[in-house]
């Protein structure tokens, strides 16, 4: 499938999504009851538009493992969150969906001992394949994350494979 280069414009839902998830007292709150290790590992979505989004998580005891740097599952989450967001932002106002991580891989480059962001720039390639789908499609895409330091060294790369299906 070709992807436009050009930039999607976002509906009226997505744009609604995007203001949600990016104030960060309703980002809180819809975590707290949708995904409560998002609040306690304190991520933050930094940057979500239509062609990327950007969360942090920062280095603290909450997030900590016994060697001192960030738990390998606090940084998958992280990354899960900055594609997923993604995701619903691309299914906002396109009627029933549904989506499901069907495989995950992982790649840990650096030690992850100070705050992280972690990034998903696929949104173009996703908004694509969203649009196109009709009633009944199926896909898959396979999305990365990839978790910078402030120095910008690679720490980590998750692989994030979702499946959409279009419901009637």
């Amino acid at each position: 499938m070709e992807t436009s280069v050009t930039t999607t414009k976002l509906t009226k839902e997505r744009l609604e999504y995007q203001k949600k998830m990016t104030n960060p007292l309703i980002f809180w709150f819809a975590m707290l009851f949708k995904l409560p290790s998002a609040v306690f590992w304190r991520l933050k979505i930094k940057t979500l538009d239509q062609n990327k989004c950007e969360v942090s998580i920062p280095y603290f005891w909450r997030s900590q493992n016994p060697f001192r740097s960030i738990y390998f599952a606090a940084l998958a989450g992280a990354g899960e969150l900055s594609t997923g967001a993604l995701c619903q932002m691309a299914i906002a106002g396109k009627g029933k969906f549904s989506m499901l991580v069907v495989d995950f891989k992982a790649e840990f480059h650096k030690k992850a001992d100070q705050k992280i962001l972690l990034t998903c720039d696929q949104g173009q390639e996703l908004f694509a394949l969203i649009d196109s789908m009709e009633v009944n499609d199926t896909a898959t895409l396979t999305m990365v994350s990839t978790g910078r330091n402030p120095s910008g060294e690679m720490v980590a790369r998750f692989f994030i494979t979702w499946s959409f299906k279009r419901k009637s």
